[in-house]
Order: structure tokens, then C-alpha cells, then sequence
């Protein structure tokens, strides 16, 4: 059984393991009939039609005014593509079921909208184990994604990680001392000087880090960009197109709800650290302006094309930090997760996220592993390049710079606008250093979650929280010692 989240509206506990015993039949007033899923055998067909299924049948109840609604599920299609069929169907319920942290913490009454939720499935125990583990993550990603700007502004960002992970497995560091932020983190700085002179507009740098049992066989580094929120500073988002840039933080909440689901299933020999760049993206006076030129933290001389491309810069001294310790870490791999651009967005449309590797990932086929383990948890993902003519677009124009951080115009009107970018933060990190000709190669990843996030208005999704988290059960990754600490038999499991 999956019962009411837990008491304290703070603690992204989404649900707790209810008696065994409980007597289904008591619950027949309570049921309701689950629609079927939609066609399984079509060209287009994939495993989402049994989370939309299950989240509709739960709204269905839900407006009925049920308060304990069972959900009972069949065994899945007998094809590979639908073998988390059931997995899925029990997200989507939950996904139903979930209420806005201001709801919960402004309005208790309505902090829940069930008092339970009954689960009857083939496989219920370890369906139900890895259920809450990941909507336990899912919950902090919403939390954090959809909560406005100043309920989580960089501060308040920083007291819900602690409180969430307190106690925890998980260790969370902060920066937030301007100085350390001026000197080792230059590009991020430049962003938050207009936001820092408001104390509860401060940006922080937020570390948090996970280290498994065991000989460590695989270390994983993620940063999300935390842009609070995205006013586009002096080159200022006009006409209108400002209102729901409070979810530009979706990349670093999808780290926070990764690092949770890891505290949450405890993986053994495997290292993750997942980095959280919050900042707001303010305009006034101290605000940083284009033609600025800041030294990177790699030492690489950035000339400032528009501020309103603040995310990269938020991103990049923070992964040159991260790619400082993965030079000696094992088998690591990066990785940036952001709602970056425009043009993401325009090329694949809701609810898919794109997914762009370096020269190293791409042989280790990072991104087909991605897609592939979305694929069977319905968080799906379509796989970009980076070509030379990205590299070439922000090279330096001029002998004052090395590198151009972007023109001064939108990504959606700009060819090539989400592969440019992965360019500028591989070379302004230093990544570019650590290619196949590198001495020390190191995989990189990037995640472009622009189309992915969720509707606005509406609830966020937490992407790519799902498919990062089954990634690898093929390749010896995360995911393996996922399925191993879940005691299940076998890597599909």
C-alpha cells in the first residue's frame, strides 16, 4: 500500500509503506475504474500511455471525491519497450496526486489530495520500493522547479536541500561568501552582482555529494543551472515574455531530485556529486552588461553577448570545478542539465529533452544510453551534435577575447541555437582540453530540458530524473547499483 505523504510539508517524503495486511475489501466504495491505455502496437507507440492512463484514472476518482483509490494493474505487454509498464502506471498516479509546496505550507488542509493510495500489481514490492524512491526525487524536483521566486530564491533553495537531506547519506556544502564566489567562480559572479545587493537574492553555489559502499567503480558529476529567476538582465526579456521564468531552476532541481533518489536507494561503489548553480538573473545598476569580458575560472577570457544567455555562465565555472576533480576521479562521466534554450524547445517540442555529447561520451554512447533508458520510463529524450561550426560560432572575434559567449540574439532565431551553446560551456570550462585528444579524456554530457520541464502553468516533471536514473543498467553505470541495492535479480528488473 502506498499511504498520505508524510506529516512535514518541508520533507519531499512523498509516501510511506502502509500495512500489508490491509484489507482490500473495505475498500470497494472506494473504486473506481482505470481507463485503459491507449493503442501499445502502433509505429509511435511507447511506455507513456501507462502513466497517462493511471494519472487520468486517479484525477477521475479524485473529482469524484474518492480519498483511498486503488490502483490495480495487469501484467504489461509482453514487449521489451513495456517492461516498466507497471512502474510507470504507479508514477502517474503519484504525479496526480501531488500538491504544490505553497499549497502545503500556505494551505494544510488541502496538503493532501488523497488519504491513500492502494497498489495491486505483479511485482508489487519491488514496484512500490522503486516507486517512492523516485517520486520521493520527483517531489523535491517540483518543489524546487515549480515554487516562484521567492519562496525559492537561492537562500530558501539552500534551507530546503539542507532540511531535505539532513540526516541523510547525502553531504550538502554551500558557497555563498561573495569573495569565494568572485575569485573561483568569475562567470557565475558576473550574474549574480546585480541579485547579491538583495540579501535574499544571493546567489550560492550548492554541492551535494554521495559516496557509495564499496570499492567505487563509477563517479558521476551533474550540474543543473538554478536561475531563480531569469528577468534576462540588461538585454531584458520584454513584451511579455518574462512571466514563468521562476522555472528556469528546473536543471538544478532535477540534480536535487537525482541526489534524492540516490540517498533515498543507496547504490554501492558508485560516487555521484550533483552541483547546483542558484542564482537570479537581475537587472538594475550593478547588473553585468554585454561586451563585459570576465576571466573564466579555467582562465579562458569570455566576452559577454547577451545576458540574457546567463545560464551557461552560471554553469560553466562550476563544471571547470567539478571537471578539476574528475581528472583524478573513476571512470567519471559529466554532465550539464538545463532549461537552456529557446531553440531546444522550438526543435522538439513538449515533453522531450535533448541530449549532446563530447568527443569521450560519444564513444562511450552516453546519449544512446540516455535515450534508450528514458525510453522504458517514459522521460524521453532526442540526441543532438556538436559540430565544429558550434565551436567555431563563439570563438573569439577579436584579439581582446578567446571566447564569444553568445550573440545578441535569441536562441530561437539563431541557426544552430541549442548546439552552440554546449559548445561555449565545453570551451569555457576548459572541457575542451579533456577531448580524444586530451591526456586525460573525460565523457561530458549535455542536457537541454527546455521542452522537457513541464507545462507552464502547470505541475513540473523533475525530467530527466527518470531516465538518469535507469541509465547504465546495460553499461555497468548508476543504474546497476541501483537494481542491486533494490535486491532484484536481474538489471531490467
Amino acid at each position: 500500500m502506498l499511504d498520505k505523504p508524510a506529516s512535514c510539508p518541508k520533507s519531499g517524503q512523498a509516501v510511506r509503506h502502509c500495512c500489508n495486511g490491509l484489507n482490500y475489501q473495505t475498500w470497494l466504495d472506494d473504486m473506481l475504474s482505470i481507463p485503459a491505455t491507449s493503442a501499445l502496437n502502433k509505429d509511435f507507440s511507447d511506455v507513456r500511455s501507462y502513466g497517462a492512463a493511471a494519472e487520468k484514472g486517479i484525477k477521475r476518482a479524485l473529482s469524484a471525491g474518492i480519498k483511498r483509490p486503488l490502483l490495480s494493474l495487469l501484467p504489461v505487454a509482453n514487449n521489451p519497450m513495456y517492461k516498466h509498464g507497471n512502474l510507470v502506471s504507479v508514477l502517474g498516479a503519484l504525479q496526480a496526486l501531488y500538491v504544490p509546496l505553497e499549497v502545503r505550507e500556505g494551505l494544510p488542509e488541502k496538503a493532501h489530495k488523497a488519504e491513500m493510495l492502494g497498489l495491486d500489481c505483479p511485482d508489487a514490492e519491488s514496484v512500490h520500493k522503486l516507486a517512492l524512491a523516485l517520486e520521493n526525487g520527483r517531489i523535491a524536483g517540483r518543489d524546487i522547479g515549480g515554487s516562484d521566486p521567492e519562496r525559492m530564491a537561492p537562500p530558501r533553495v539552500e534551507q530546503y536541500v539542507r532540511e531535505l537531506f539532513d540526516g541523510s547519506s547525502v553531504n550538502v556544502e554551500v558557497i555563498s561568501d561573495l569573495k569565494t564566489i568572485e575569485k573561483e567562480y568569475p562567470l557565475f559572479a558576473a550574474v549574480n552582482r546585480c541579485a547579491n545587493d538583495v540579501p535574499r537574492h544571493a546567489g550560492r553555489v550548492i554541492y551535494l555529494r554521495y559516496k557509495g559502499s564499496g570499492p567505487i567503480e563509477k563517479t558521476i558529476y551533474l550540474v543543473g543551472k538554478g536561475v531563480t529567476y531569469d528577468t534576462g538582465g540588461c538585454d531584458i526579456k520584454a513584451g511579455g515574455i518574462m512571466a514563468g521564468m521562476h522555472r528556469d531552476k528546473c536543471g538544478s532541481a532535477a540534480v536535487a531530485a537525482f541526489m534524492k533518489v540516490v540517498d533515498e536507494l543507496k547504490p554501492t561503489n558508485v560516487e555521484v556529486v550533483g552541483a547546483m548553480a542558484m542564482v537570479r538573473n537581475s537587472v538594475g545598476s550593478n547588473a553585468y552588461v554585454s561586451d563585459e569580458i570576465i576571466t573564466s575560472r579555467a582562465g579562458v577570457r569570455v566576452r559577454v553577448g547577451n545576458t540574457d544567455a546567463e545560464g551557461r555562465m552560471a554553469m560553466a565555472d562550476v563544471l571547470c570545478k567539478l571537471k578539476e576533480e574528475a581528472v583524478n576521479a573513476i571512470n567519471p562521466q559529466l554532465m550539464t542539465i538545463a532549461t537552456l534554450t529557446g531553440h531546444a524547445y522550438l526543435t522538439v517540442g513538449e515533453p522531450y529533452s535533448i541530449i549532446l555529447d563530447n568527443g569521450p561520451a560519444a564513444r562511450q554512447e552516453v546519449s544512446k544510453k540516455v535515450q534508450e533508458a528514458g525510453n522504458l520510463l517514459g522521460d524521453m529524450f532526442e540526441i543532438s551534435t556538436i559540430r565544429k561550426e558550434d565551436y567555431a560560432f563563439h570563438k573569439g572575434k577579436s584579439e581582446y577575447e578567446d571566447v564569444l559567449q553568445c550573440n545578441n540574439l535569441p536562441s530561437s532565431r539563431t541557426p544552430r541555437g541549442h548546439q552552440a551553446p554546449a559548445a561555449f560551456i565545453i570551451l569555457a570550462s576548459g572541457l575542451n582540453k579533456h577531448g580524444i585528444d586530451g591526456a586525460v579524456p573525460l565523457p561530458f554530457s549535455h542536457l537541454d530540458i527546455a521542452a522537457a520541464s513541464g507545462p507552464f502553468p502547470g505541475i513540473p516533471s523533475s525530467a530527466p530524473v527518470l531516465a538518469l536514473a535507469r541509465i547504465g543498467s546495460n553499461g555497468g553505470t548508476l543504474a546497476a547499483s541501483l537494481v542491486k541495492s533494490l535486491g532484484l535479480t536481474t538489471p531490467s528488473a
